[in-house]
């Protein structure tokens, strides 16, 4: 990850700096430390347009699952009226379409289900890289402050 790098750049510059004497303070380029400040901020939005785009995936496959589980139930009842329709209906008829419908209904739900946790963990993984960035940059602006 680009950013991670930048990070490690801005960790070997301060370790090479010259230390001032007496104190913990040290004495860096500060030209060079902002230039890759800027780099970060420059490729963190790439981050935050990730995680946009995993709440949009999430969205569209609860979509999708919605809508296979639309397609079967109405396959379901379609298939329940044709039984209905036809000649000599019986009590199997209508329990076998009752089946189906039941089978649907959760196979509707196991879809959902399955999208939910799919996109749920994608957030969490982003969501756990977002924290680690944000505390290795609060790290890194204390050392650059002095404070440990």
């Amino acid at each position: 990850m680009d950013i991670l790098l930048l990070l490690d750049e801005i960790e070997d510059i301060i370790e090479d700096g010259t230390s001032v004497p007496f104190s913990k303070k040290i004495l860096v380029d500060t030209e060079e430390l902002l230039d890759i400040l800027k780099e970060i901020r420059i490729r963190l939005p790439d981050e935050i347009k990730q995680a946009a785009w995993i709440k949009e995936e999430k969205q569209r496959i609860l979509a999708e699952a919605q809508k296979d589980a639309d397609n079967i139930l109405n396959e379901a009842e379609y298939k329940l009226e044709e039984l209905i329709d036809q000649e000599g209906i019986t009590k199997a008829a209508q329990e076998r379409a009752e089946e189906i419908i039941n089978k649907a209904q959760t196979t509707a739900k196991e879809i959902r289900l399955g999208a939910m946790e799919y996109a749920d963990s994608l957030l969490a993984e982003t969501q756990e890289q977002l924290k680690e960035l944000i505390e290795t940059i609060n790290e890194n602006r204390r050392e650059l402050r002095g404070i440990s």
